[in-house]
């Protein structure tokens, strides 16, 4: 079956999350997710986009976040690329340690990874792509 693309682009404004709200809203009840599965989507897809733009972008109003959905039968995958110079998500320290629990900030990956089925990082000379990918499958998904 052919699948289904939808695409935004912001700039690094952290205004603009509503925005990408209303893209994930609009384009998850075209591929007919439940209410659950548009939650985690919708919490991932603002973590992913709040990192680009503040961490990656550093709220640089000339730099861009692409977000890129591919709906597929079984899977969703959702691209989420800046133009930061990238890091290492492993070196992200847990939220959930002891020393880390009262930090505002630092939750955004650990949620993405509870909430997706699969979480990936690709880092390019032009940006950092998160991909998030949930799979549709009651039996599949989380």
């Amino acid at each position: 079956m052919a699948q289904k693309k939808y695409s935004i682009e912001i700039s690094s404004d952290p205004n603009n999350l509503l925005t990408v709200e209303e893209f994930v809203n609009y384009f998850s009840k075209e591929i007919h997710l439940d209410e659950e599965q548009l939650q985690h989507l919708l919490l991932s897809i603002t973590e992913a986009t709040t990192n680009a733009i503040i961490h990656a972008n550093k709220c640089d109003l000339d730099k861009k976040v692409d977000i890129s959905v591919t709906d597929f039968d079984d899977r969703v995958t959702i691209c989420v690329k800046d133009e930061g110079v990238g890091f290492n998500p492993e070196k992200v320290p847990n939220p959930t340690n002891p020393e880390n629990l009262l930090k505002d900030s630092g939750r955004g990956i650990y949620l993405m990874r509870f909430y997706m089925d699969e979480v990936k990082y690709n880092i390019t000379p032009t940006g950092t792509e998160t991909i998030l990918i949930l799979y549709k499958s009651k039996n599949g998904g989380k």
